[in-house]
C-alpha cells in the first residue's frame, strides 16, 4: 500500500495558511479547505474557531456508509449534522433521557447540544456539513491524519488508542460505553 498522499511530518501541511487565521472574508473554492484524513472519512476544514474568534466552525465529511460512530457527548461543544448527499443515522440523547434514532436524508438537520450522548451511522455513503462550536472542528485533525489530497479515495487512518485519548481529552469529551440506541429500523 502507497502512502505518499500522507503529510511529510516535516514539512506540514501544504494548505496551511488556505484559511487566514483571523476573522477577514475570503472565499475558497470546491476542494479547497483543511484536510484530513479519520478512518475512511475525509474532512474538510472550511471555517475555524481562527476565523470567528472561537465563535464556530465549519466542517464537511466525506463519509463511506459503514459502522456506528462510538457514542460520545462533549461537555463544551454544540454540533449540528446537516446531509447533503447520502443517509445517516443519528442517534441521540433528547431532553427527557430518552434516546432517539432518526435517519436524516439530502436537507434534512440534525442539532445535539453539549452534553447530549450521540452517535451516527453513514448508512448510505454521505457528505454532511457540520456546524461546531469555535475550536472543535481541530479534533478531526488531531484525531486523524493531515492530507493533501481532497477526496476520501485513499487508504484509511486509524488511528492508535493513544491518539484517539489524546484527541477526545484535548477536545473535551468523552467516549461512552454499553450505551444502547434504539434499533436502527
Amino acid at each position: 500500500m502507497s502512502f505518499e498522499y500522507l503529510i511529510d511530518p516535516e514539512k506540514g501541511p501544504q494548505w496551511q495558511g488556505v484559511l487566514p487565521g483571523k476573522p477577514v472574508p475570503y472565499v475558497l473554492r470546491r476542494g479547497e479547505g483543511e484536510h484530513a484524513m479519520l478512518f475512511g472519512d475525509l474532512f474538510t476544514v472550511l471555517l475555524s474557531g481562527d476565523e470567528t474568534q472561537d465563535q464556530f466552525g465549519i466542517v464537511v465529511s466525506d463519509s463511506p456508509a459503514g459502522d456506528v460512530i462510538p457514542t460520545h457527548s462533549h461537555n463544551e461543544t454544540h454540533e449540528t449534522f446537516f446531509v447533503l448527499d447520502g443517509k445517516v443515522r443519528l442517534f441521540f440523547e433528547d431532553a427527557e433521557g430518552g434516546r432517539q434514532s432518526q435517519l436524516l436524508t439530502p436537507g434534512d438537520f440534525g442539532y445535539v447540544p453539549a452534553g447530549f450522548a450521540h452517535a451516527y451511522q453513514i448508512v448510505e455513503d454521505a457528505r454532511m456539513m457540520g456546524t461546531l462550536s469555535g475550536g472543535f472542528e481541530r479534533f478531526f485533525q488531531h484525531m486523524g491524519q493531515p492530507t493533501d489530497h481532497p477526496t476520501k479515495e485513499q487508504p484509511p487512518f486509524i488511528p492508535d488508542l493513544p491518539r484517539m485519548q489524546a484527541a477526545a481529552q484535548q477536545h473535551n469529551m468523552q467516549f461512552l460505553r454499553d450505551v444502547e440506541w434504539p434499533e436502527q429500523a
